[in-house]
């Protein structure tokens, strides 16, 4: 027991010491990013419950949100030829002013249901978040060295965690202080003006970009390599849609089939969160211990059985077990799917090879806000036709285990690619 507990000791040990020979200026940029995902895991929390309490059915809601998706969706890809050969920095800071912007403007449009102006205001947010989401990845490929790209890309990836720690743990905070006057509306808010701290960490950032000499010019489309790309892009593309039908309504899934209240779920969000956090910062720790062979498949197919597991419990919902068992599955569904994340996306920049990534990068963040803008669209119209929420989240569990087997295959050909040299 004593060796087992100096073994985990050291591990973690040289685990947070890796974490910090991270550069500075990679370090800042995702402190910001932590704040833009702040909002951004608040409004997944609450926004449909607030918007519900405000007179909005589930669908009406799943119709509004998807334009969040879709301006995402319209940005992505001139982004990813906007970024070769330029500065990076001036995005985050146009990221950082619009976001916390728009998400002010969304809460206002609910509460006085300006229906047309809450449309444009998620699609202003999506095409805000754009500015952050897909120029970071290129950033710390750029401006770190290859020992520590793992775990910046880890660090990274974490932001969503722990923005669902303290964004929980401040919900469930301030609604048991006063659920009158820490209302829904009010903590969004509260959230939303917070997200402006993300521009003092973007101005502590002084050093110059680096630009490699490969990168002095927009990217030639006709010059990628578009079969690689498409065909490590197919299982990101599958699991997206699957992930579109489930993730942005979760929370009114417990709301309306378990009853658990705004600083219920957010309880609940914020332990998730934790334990998604542990386990992205353990990628880089797992990866090395057993391989993408194992650790991407494994991490995923446990979370579909949990999504699954999960879905069923509204078949007995009136049982006072079922609300605790789903609590558990989404505890053990959120950290196990999150965990590849971080694997998948490493393993997908290396397989396209350097020439490729800033496109690479572009595509996935189009093809999850595209996958998702799809995606709501059917929530709404499987919602306005009576199909309860078990079916639809198998859909995706489906989905799930059609992506892993894909990323299974993509793993054994990496590993080909990369004993022949190709990579």
């Amino acid at each position: 027991m004593v060796n087992l507990t100096t073994q985990f000791s050291n591990v973690w040990h040289k685990y947070f010491t890796d974490y910090g020979k991270i550069e500075k200026s990679v370090i800042n940029v995702i402190i910001a990013e932590f704040f833009i995902q702040l909002i951004n895991v608040a409004f997944l929390s609450i926004q449909l419950i607030y918007m519900q309490k405000c007179g909005y059915s589930d669908y009406e809601s799943a119709g509004y949100i998807s334009f969040r998706f879709l301006g995402v969706l319209l940005l992505a890809v001139p982004m990813g030829m906007y970024l070769k050969g330029r500065n990076i920095k001036p995005l985050f800071v146009i990221s950082c002013i619009v976001v916390p912007t728009a998400s002010v403007m969304i809460i206002l449009a609910t509460m006085y249901h300006w229906n047309q102006w809450l449309y444009f205001y998620q699609l202003l947010w999506g095409m805000g978040f754009t500015f952050i989401q897909i120029p970071v990845m290129p950033y710390i490929l750029r401006n770190s060295n290859a020992s520590n790209q793992t775990g910046a890309i880890s660090l990274s990836y974490s932001t969503y965690s722990f923005g669902g720690i303290v964004s929980g743990i401040i919900i469930w905070v301030l609604y048991m202080i006063n659920p009158v006057i820490f209302n829904e509306r009010n903590i969004l808010l509260f959230l939303a003006f917070s997200g402006f701290i993300s521009l003092y960490f973007l101005h502590k950032i002084r050093i110059t970009e680096y630009l490699p000499a490969y990168e002095g010019s927009r990217i030639d489309i006709r010059k990628l390599d578009w079969f690689i790309i498409i065909k490590a892009l197919i299982p990101t593309l599958i699991i997206a849609v699957g992930a579109g039908l489930t993730i942005p309504f979760i929370s009114i899934f417990f709301f309306n089939v378990h009853h658990l209240g705004t600083d219920q779920f957010s309880l609940l969000n914020s332990i998730a969160s934790i334990l998604v956090a542990i386990a992205a910062m353990l990628v880089p720790y797992v990866k090395k211990s057993i391989g993408y062979k194992l650790a991407i498949p494994a991490t995923q197919s446990f979370a579909v059985l949990a999504l699954i597991l999960l879905a069923t419990t509204q078949f007995y919902a009136q049982l006072t077990i079922a609300v605790y068992l789903a609590m558990l599955c989404f505890l053990l569904r959120q950290p196990l799917m999150n965990m590849a994340g971080p694997m998948t996306s490493e393993l997908v920049m290396n397989y396209v090879g350097k020439k490729n990534q800033e496109m690479v990068s572009a595509l996935t963040a189009a093809i999850w806000s595209g996958s998702w803008f799809i995606s709501s669209i059917i929530f709404k119209v499987l919602r306005q036709s009576g199909i309860a929420y078990v079916y639809i989240f198998l859909i995706t569990a489906a989905l799930y285990a059609l992506g892993v087997v894909w990323y299974y295959a993509l793993i054994v050909d990496y590993t080909r690619r990369e004993k022949a040299g190709l990579i």
